[in-house]
């Protein structure tokens, strides 16, 4: 197979069982490193219900990334200017984020929304946004490069989530993001792979070197990811920055806007 990322030859790298039936076969890039399964034709069976019943971490990677990812936008980004969540879920991060005070809309067409309901983002993509969050959407993602061009055309700014490959090669059983139970993971990035996709787009990569990344026109300080893992100062630099640029929440305008009431 060509690589997703960089056409590349992918020669085959392994093979497992996934969603305890279906045997199938792992590629990787000679060039980039990057991890991508066969053509996957099981992902209707694996997508029956939108949100795997092995993700546990729906309400805690909620309640993590808006912690962090609003640290990061009162550091680097405009505040007044709209978000976009894309594959948003239940809209419980588009809805954490907005009770913070950023107006956050949601974008998903697989998933229901039933968290940030009057929120969802329009359809037809605009550069409106100052930035799109897709925590945990990049392993999914069939075909990478025209599904992270879709985002670019909302923003030119994204901040993702997504297990960088382990330096030590791990195959299928040996690592728990291949997600074998849910088959719904079927792309697997090296730093390397992220470095082509920013080059492509002319984007600035940042990285924590595991799992969170930043590929953006706007230019940041490196040092900001060095102090995302450190949870009580950025809790702290989080408290005064909101000082300085004061954010109201949005829940009470949008009940208001809900209901016709006040709170």
């Amino acid at each position: 197979m060509n690589c997703h990322i960089c056409s590349s030859i992918s020669g085959v790298f392994a093979q497992a069982k996934i969603l305890g039936k279906h045997t199938i076969q792992y590629f990787r890039c000679s060039t980039c490193g990057f991890i991508q399964t066969e053509t996957p034709y099981w992902l209707d069976e694996a997508y029956s219900k939108a949100i795997s019943d092995i993700d546990l971490g729906v309400v805690n990677r909620a309640i993590t990334c808006a912690r962090f990812t609003q640290f990061l936008l009162l550091k680097g980004y405009d505040v007044r200017r709209p978000y976009i969540d894309y594959g948003g879920g239940y809209g419980m991060f588009t809805r954490l984020m907005r009770d913070l005070g950023f107006d956050f809309y949601r974008y998903d067409t697989y998933c229901q929304n039933t968290l940030a309901i009057g929120f969802d983002a329009e359809p037809v993509p605009n550069k409106q946004y100052e930035l799109l969050t897709a925590f945990e959407v990049f392993e999914h993602l069939s075909e990478p490069i025209r599904d992270i061009e879709h985002m670019l055309s909302y923003a030119d700014n994204l901040l993702f989530t997504t297990e960088l490959v382990p330096a030590h090669l791990p195959k299928p059983g040996e690592w728990w993001y291949y997600s074998l139970p849910s088959g719904q993971h079927i792309a697997f990035y090296t730093y390397e792979a992220l470095a082509v996709i920013a080059h492509r787009y002319s984007l600035n990569l940042y990285s924590n070197g595991s799992s969170l990344h930043v590929l953006s026109k706007k230019p940041l300080s490196p040092r900001l990811f060095k102090l995302l893992p450190h949870h009580k100062l950025t809790a702290l630099a989080t408290w005064w920055l909101r000082r300085t640029l004061p954010q109201q929440s949005l829940l009470s305008s949008d009940f208001e806007r809900a209901t016709g009431f006040k709170l």
